[in-house]
């Protein structure tokens, strides 16, 4: 495939059409395999899109609230000759997830892939968290990927031999513990023995992985002076590139003998042990930890 350019395909999800038209399109390509991307319109959700449809995948953008940039990364998309589609649920809500599932399947046929990247990150500590704040993280960050997996997988004879594959995104901070965004990280915790749980549950139809990214994008109430320290703060003194951990979930989803692994992308980030969170420490921790 030509680097600048992505591959069309042609196909339909009418069959008895296509078996009559075949008679005089023997040639005609193949369908391609569908990924749904939750977060899909912005930051690593838009990379992730972009690397999937650079792939071949018929990829469906899922949002919530960020309509005009999924419209946007639509229009982009397109013009390069992508199958992008959009759909729109609340993921803490589990009816509007089924219903989500289910036009999926009617409109374009059972899934192959799902990456969840969709996540809230708000701050708490383990001293003020609110019990409402945790589960409302707890029911983005968890229940609804483990729950849009598992719709996934049902979408699939039960005999089936990976047929489809979840990715979980999670968080390099599973692996580098410290005590800042307390019930973020409680989910994320949560979600990635998850992983190795679910590929044992689901198998052998699905396939379950998960990948640990480390800092990416600028969030909250960082500065970008402070953000551009930051990127530095991990073994290999270089910005993690977004590109990098969607590429590794195009990996996942087309290598069928991995399953119930974690890969972290995180230029070893989860190797620098820290106090508090990266926000906090990155000065002190350049100057004494990471000296040039």
């Amino acid at each position: 495939m030509h680097p600048g350019r992505i591959q069309r395909y042609h196909c339909s999800m009418n069959h008895s059409a296509s078996h009559a038209s075949a008679q005089g399109n023997a040639a005609q390509a193949p369908c391609p395999p569908t990924v749904l991307v939750t977060g899909g319109a912005r930051r690593l959700g838009a990379e992730l899109c972009r690397a999937f449809a650079a792939a071949g995948w018929r990829v469906l953008c899922h949002f919530n609230s960020s309509r005009a940039d999924a419209q946007a990364l639509q229009q982009e998309l397109q013009e390069q000759g992508a199958h992008l589609e959009l759909v729109q649920a609340d993921l803490a809500d589990p009816a509007a997830r089924r219903a989500m599932m289910q036009h999926i399947a009617t409109q374009w046929g059972p899934l192959q892939a799902l990456v969840n990247n969709a996540s809230l990150f708000m701050p708490d500590t383990g001293e003020n968290y609110t019990e409402a704040l945790a589960m409302q993280q707890i029911g983005v960050n968890l229940l609804a990927p483990l729950d849009l997996a598992r719709l996934m997988a049902q979408q699939h004879p039960a005999d089936a031999i990976a047929a489809c594959c979840a990715i979980h995104v999670l968080d390099q901070k599973v692996f580098n513990l410290n005590p800042d965004y307390f019930s973020y990280t409680t989910s994320k915790l949560a979600l990635e023995r998850a992983v190795s749980l679910q590929a044992q549950a689901l198998a052998p139809r699905m396939r379950v992985c998960g990948v640990a990214p480390g800092l990416l994008f600028q969030s909250g109430p960082q500065q970008a002076d402070n953000f551009a320290a930051a990127s530095h703060a991990n073994l290999l003194r270089r910005p993690i590139h977004p590109q990098d951990v969607a590429r590794t979930c195009v990996f996942l989803a087309q290598t069928p003998a991995i399953t119930g692994a974690t890969l972290c992308v995180d230029n070893g980030q989860h190797l620098v042990p820290l106090p508090r969170d990266i926000l906090f420490v990155v000065d002190d921790l350049l100057k004494q930890h990471l000296p040039a």
